[in-house]
């Protein structure tokens, strides 16, 4: 069995009196995909920037491939690539030319360069200025700024942040694509819907620490959750709902009657036999269940 990629135990930074990581230990293994999930503010960053060599703990080890980050390693440097949250270029270079720029500091050519570009989706852009892609396809030029010199273990700080839906989706194909290609992807988000749909595992984090770090099918079905049933308003009477056979309470609005239950396949025959089933959605429990769970509060993005 290979060792792990990644082995964080017990760090902890401050910044005055805010304790911003708080004993902190998780690993990730090679070729895995983790996410650190939680609202702005919980100690993501500042736990990436540790793991990165970027930054020295006030206590606490990291071992980065087989050795430690800090003080700066350079051994390390050619085998991880880094995308930080606030991305920087040089002016007035093109594309390619950021990319080549790039890869001249780790003696990658031209063929890499060219193949960066069509991951990420870009090799129809390669001639154009920095300044005048769109935000989605800036961010997708700093990934492929991070993988030009083909490192083992990307760190993508919140990546998708402030994009549109239709640009974080692009940017999840070529994510799913780098580890695909066998790197080990260790990635910040507050988006709970996306590291849900891709990630190994994702440790849940706040005020510091880490609450849970499972796989997301694990930590959803651990919570024992209810499902939600819910039918058009005037579907079914409430009272008429409540007897049926699962149904552990029932709400309604204006517009709807929400059934919950934790027995989904009775309830689901016995409205079936009742002909309601038209415009029924089922929602089961999800991260976002799971976070407000352990937090006792709502998901602050």
């Amino acid at each position: 069995m290979s060792p792990p990629a990644l082995t964080v135990t017990d760090l902890t930074m401050s910044y005055g009196e805010l304790r911003a990581v708080d004993g902190v230990s998780f690993e990730v293994a090679e070729g895995e995909f983790v996410g650190i999930l939680g609202p702005n503010g919980a100690g993501k960053t500042t736990t990436l920037e540790i793991a990165e060599g970027l930054r020295e703990p006030d206590s606490g080890t990291v071992r980065l491939l087989g050795e430690s980050p800090w003080p700066r390693n350079l051994a390390l440097l050619p085998r991880i690539g880094v995308q930080l949250q606030a991305s920087a270029f040089f002016e007035k270079l093109t594309a390619r030319e950021q990319l080549e720029t790039f890869g001249a500091l780790y003696g990658v050519g031209s063929a890499r360069v060219d193949e960066m570009l069509d991951l990420v989706g870009l090799s129809d852009k390669a001639g154009t200025p920095e300044a005048k892609l769109s935000g989605g396809q800036r961010q997708r030029l700093s990934i492929a700024c991070a993988l030009v010199h083909d490192p083992d273990v990307v760190f993508l700080d919140e990546p998708t942040a402030a994009l549109d839906p239709q640009a974080r989706r692009n940017l999840w194909d070529v994510l799913r694509e780098i580890q695909a290609r066998g790197k080990t992807i260790v990635y910040t988000t507050h988006y709970l819907d996306e590291a849900e749909v891709l990630c190994d595992r994702v440790a849940i984090m706040d005020q510091g620490r880490i609450l849970a770090m499972d796989t997301p099918a694990r930590l959803v079905r651990d919570l024992d959750a209810a499902t939600h049933v819910t039918l058009e308003r005037g579907a079914l009477p409430a009272d008429d709902a409540r007897a049926l056979p699962g149904a552990d309470g029932v709400t309604q609005d204006e517009v709807s009657l929400t059934i919950a239950t934790r027995a989904p396949a009775p309830l689901l025959t016995a409205l079936a036999e009742r002909g309601t089933l038209d415009g029924l959605q089922v929602r089961t429990a999800t991260l976002e269940d799971v976070f407000l769970h352990l937090t006792g509060r709502e998901y602050r993005a």
